[in-house]
């Protein structure tokens, strides 16, 4: 996984980069080894379809993309929020429910783009956002995603959340 991509010729680069280095350990390493990025940057999902021409996969680092969109600190964020959320400018905390209008769109962007150049691309969700039920919940309607990734103490909850987003998915289809 590639972090910070904001070019499609950048991922060219790397990729390139870590095939060599994969080839080197193919002895090591028979199975195939898939090579993608992590969405953290605005321009990346504004940019997916030339992304996705280089990777087979996609992972949200919602975490950084939440901050590289809203272009505030997580670690400053606590100072101002709480008065973002009184006076009603903010629903809830964006680094603990991901955004669906700002950062939401964003990922709908990437994952139209990605999937318009490459339709099997895997899509997946890493950071504090792939623990929370609503944000999973989210992510899996927009996006499809196909799988998370959060903090080990929040894999229960999860766990859970996905499951119950693919039964909602399941009973629509039934309907």
């Amino acid at each position: 996984m590639i972090p910070l991509v904001s070019m499609e010729q950048e991922l060219e680069m790397l990729r390139g980069k870590t095939l060599e280095i994969l080839e080197t350990y193919k002895t090591k390493f028979p199975e195939h080894v898939a090579v993608g990025t992590m969405i953290e940057l605005p321009r990346a999902c504004i940019m997916a379809h030339d992304v996705a021409k280089h990777a087979e996969f996609f992972s949200f680092g919602t975490n950084d993309l939440t901050q590289t969109t809203f272009g505030i600190s997580r670690d400053d964020a606590n100072t101002f929020l709480p008065d973002y959320k009184k006076a009603g400018l903010v629903k809830s905390d964006p680094f603990a429910v991901l955004d669906p209008h700002g950062v939401g769109g964003l990922i709908r962007i990437a994952c139209e783009g990605g999937r318009k150049t490459r339709p099997g691309i895997s899509i997946g969700v890493c950071g504090e956002h792939g623990g929370n039920p609503e944000s999973i919940m989210f992510v899996h309607k927009v996006a499809g995603v196909d799988y998370v990734s959060c903090s080990p103490l929040r894999v229960p909850v999860a766990r859970m959340a996905a499951a119950h987003a693919a039964l909602a998915d399941s009973t629509k289809s039934r309907l």
